[in-house]
């Protein structure tokens, strides 16, 4: 196998775990009550966007 397209095969299973994993944190963030969420200093708009991205560990 080319070095080159090992690389790009790599590059793309790092790209697609760091999808699933902001997927995954965005559906427990909506599994949150507004209550919960204004707890961590959150309103239901911002979870929406991707502007604030929380891991979940």
């Amino acid at each position: 196998m080319r070095p080159g397209l090992f690389l790009a095969i790599i590059n793309a299973a790092h790209w697609l775990a760091r999808k699933m994993n902001e997927r995954r944190n965005c559906n427990a963030l909506m599994e949150l009550s507004d209550e919960q969420l204004k707890d961590i200093g959150l309103s239901r708009g911002q979870t929406e966007s991707d502007v604030h991205v929380y891991s979940r560990y």
